[in-house]
């Protein structure tokens, strides 16, 4: 592949996004139903071919690319046209200074650079977007036994994967199920490899892909623009001298953070991109436009910026069982999220103290797709972001319902209570029941001296906790007699209330075998209550424990 190449590859990409335009706008349905990524991927490109004519064709390939990326950068729209401006910086940085030629194993190492660029450049990942499908792009050109072959067969294995990507992504984002159709810009991504496809192989015409999700069939109507409302704003600009890069790149690199951060707490879909010569692309989904561009004041100098509205479109035929309504949660740590996700609920997870930005929360629940949405956070910190996300801009078009949870063990007894069957009001009723229901116990290793209602605790002793108060120390250390004995009483205190279900969760730092050396204790003391134990991953907390 030379520089002569990409100028070819740039035709055919405008060529290909401009027959595809109307099709890829009428599956756009994440993470706006705005029906205008084809047309932003077409604008993005066109503007990327012409800057690589305007300046003329480079001998060097990498020099090419890299024409290519700033013209993409400069002329980027929307969320894909942002991402896919990052597919060919990472493309050019990858190429050796002065080289004309890209053979295969150095296309492969740029596929994966590529990957890496484009992913930094988005403040929060969705799975089943483009992305997902330049990640497997990635994954599958890093196999030593694709990278070492040529640059066609390299590019043909690439789209190949990128097809088999895409028709993943309804089952990996509920949105696209819903509708019944493939990414967008992942299928515009397709597109894009495709043409790579065609020039390096000199195939005349790109392979078909189907727009809808496999098995089923689209259930998009397009909506009259009379009906449309105006719900938040598409904000866009420039972004050059940005503060502190003429003097320090870390000072720079700071600077973009707090950008990228105080967008992230305006709205979704937030893209901070680079062109590798100082100049960024600045993209997000908000209902503050003011508060955008005023991000942009304090970073640097905003130029040629666009603003459009998002729209909000009604929908056109009754929604199927289930899919006007989903239940979201909120956890710290995977290993409790994968629990979660196991009993059906979407889960965004945090680190242990950590509390998730208004993005992370907004992309949580704008990515089910439904017009209802119950929020279960695991904790007060959580529950407090989830309240403050819930009257967003970006979600007045959606019901919110934030279902207030101490701990993780309300969380999972609200979703055993859920059922998609009874009607919505009266299923928030009953998770919110079940949750406000379960008694919380904890028991903790304490860091530091300190006084508490149960007396004097001394580092290292084991505190039990009912409902958020301490109510026994057991002397440390910390030993698996001194975890069960606290535990036990813990449980007794909690018990003597009434309860005939005990749900516990150990973390990191439970001895091993505690899980049954508290069932054979409970079913001797109390055969009449029922224990199930798992593995939270927990690193604050020795145990959690829920009584209903």
């Amino acid at each position: 592949m030379d520089a002569a190449a990409v100028a070819n590859w740039a035709d055919a990409c405008v060529r290909s996004l401009d027959a595809l335009c109307a099709d890829i706008n009428g599956i756009n349905v994440y993470p706006v139903a705005d029906s205008d990524t084809g047309s932003n991927l077409l604008h993005t490109v066109t503007g990327a071919r012409d800057m690589l004519r305007a300046e003329g064709e480079p001998a060097a390939v990498g020099s090419a690319l890299g024409v290519l990326a700033r013209g993409a950068v400069r002329a980027a729209r929307g969320n894909s046209g942002v991402i896919l401006s990052q597919v060919l910086r990472g493309l050019a940085e990858s190429v050796r200074p002065g080289a004309e030629l890209l053979d295969g194993p150095a296309l492969a190492a740029a596929l994966v650079r590529a990957d890496s660029v484009a992913t930094a450049a988005v403040a929060r990942p969705v799975e089943g977007t483009m992305l997902t499908v330049l990640h497997a792009v990635s994954a599958t050109v890093s196999d030593p036994g694709v990278s070492t072959g040529t640059a066609a067969e390299v590019a043909s294995t690439a789209a190949a994967a990128a097809g088999a990507a895409l028709d993943r992504t309804p089952a990996q984002l509920p949105v696209l199920a819903s509708a019944g159709v493939v990414d967008a810009g992942g299928r515009g991504l397709v597109a894009v490899l495709d043409a790579l496809v065609c020039v390096l192989t000199g195939r005349a015409a790109e392979p078909r892909h189907t727009l809808t999700a496999p098995g089923g069939r689209a259930r998009l109507q397009e909506t009259p623009l009379e009906s449309t409302v105006v719900h938040a704003w598409e904000v866009m600009y420039l972004l050059d001298g940005v503060h502190g890069a003429s003097t320090a790149d870390s000072a720079a690199a700071d600077g973009l953070t707090t950008l990228r951060a105080a967008l992230s707490e305006l709205g979704d879909s937030v893209t901070v991109a680079g062109d590798g010569a100082g100049s960024y692309a600045v993209h997000v989904h908000c209902g503050d436009i003011g508060a955008a561009i005023e991000a942009g004041l304090d970073a640097g100098r905003p130029h040629r910026i666009r603003v459009e509205p998002l729209l909000a479109h009604p929908p056109q035929q009754p929604a199927e069982p289930g899919r006007d309504r989903a239940v979201v949660a909120v956890v710290h740590g995977d290993e409790l999220a994968a629990l979660v996700r196991g009993e059906g609920a979407r889960v965004l997870a945090v680190g242990t103290g950590e509390v998730p930005s208004a993005e992370e929360l907004l992309g949580l629940i704008t990515g089910t797709g439904a017009a209802h949405v119950t929020v279960l956070p695991g904790g007060p910190e959580l529950t407090a972001a989830a309240d403050r996300v819930a009257g967003h801009s970006m979600l007045e078009e959606r019901d919110i319902v934030v279902v207030p949870c101490t701990s993780p063990v309300q969380v999972l007894a609200a979703l055993a209570v859920h059922d998609i069957e009874r009607r919505t009001n009266d299923d928030v009723v009953a998770m919110a029941e079940a949750a406000a229901a379960t008694r919380r116990g904890e028991l903790r290793v304490a860091a530091e001296e300190a006084i508490t209602w149960a007396g004097r605790a001394h580092a290292g002793d084991v505190l039990g906790l009912v409902d958020g108060e301490v109510q026994l120390i057991e002397p440390g250390p910390a030993t698996a007699e001194s975890v069960l004995a606290a535990a036990m009483e813990v449980l007794g205190r909690m018990l003597d209330l009434g309860g005939e279900l005990v749900t516990v969760l150990t973390g990191v730092a439970a001895p091993p075998d505690i899980d049954a050396e508290l069932a054979l204790r409970l079913r001797a003391e109390r055969p009449e209550v029922e224990l199930v134990c798992y593995s939270s991953g927990a690193t604050d907390a020795v145990l959690l424990i829920g009584v209903e």
